[in-house]
């Protein structure tokens, strides 16, 4: 017995685990090696680059950011937009507002279109809805004031929440 020498053997399902854990971690450090992460470069600069970085990083422009993308609901992005506070909205629970005319642009968008006092250059009433959004200037519905809503639409919302608002307001129509 003395003379016995033991044999160290390992099952499948600890080779499976041990193969495991050795593949995460030469995924992470090759994730760390090729990263280009701005923290890790700076870390390494020499402190005179390290002041250098720290003064060339930009903020984020708010008036940049849009307002809505598109990828939320539609009651999110007349939220978010700040529709609802001055429009009543149907189908917009919060969408209660008087200071702009209620949109009901199903029925209204041809109305408009032919109204003489009319001057933009839509054509069709998804041009016409486009336009009062991003040029409300061209047509001012009668009882209400010009320049109230702004005319900075078309930088804070994206093509993506530009159109699902045009497709909503499209389907309301009028009720009399």
């Amino acid at each position: 017995m003395a003379g016995e020498k033991k044999t160290f053997q390992l099952d499948k399902e600890t080779l499976v685990i041990i193969g495991a854990v050795c593949l995460v971690f030469l995924w992470t450090v090759d994730r760390i090696v090729s990263s280009k992460d701005p923290v890790e470069i700076v870390l390494e600069a020499p402190k005179a680059k390290q002041a250098e970085q720290v003064e060339t990083k930009k903020e984020v422009n708010k008036a940049n950011v849009p307002l809505a993308t598109g990828a939320e609901p539609i009651d999110k992005i007349f939220i978010q937009s700040g529709c609802a506070a001055c429009h009543t909205i149907p189908g917009i629970e919060v969408a209660r507002g008087r200071e702009g005319p209620k949109l009901e642009l199903g029925t209204n968008a041809r109305k408009r279109l032919a109204d003489p006092n009319y001057h933009g250059s839509a054509e069709t009433e998804w041009e016409y809805v486009q336009e009062s959004i991003l040029n409300p200037g061209a047509f001012i519905v009668e009882g209400y004031r010009d320049r109230v809503m702004p005319r900075w639409y078309g930088q804070k919302l994206s093509a993506g929440a530009l159109d699902k608002i045009i497709k909503y307001l499209l389907k309301i129509e009028e009720v009399t």
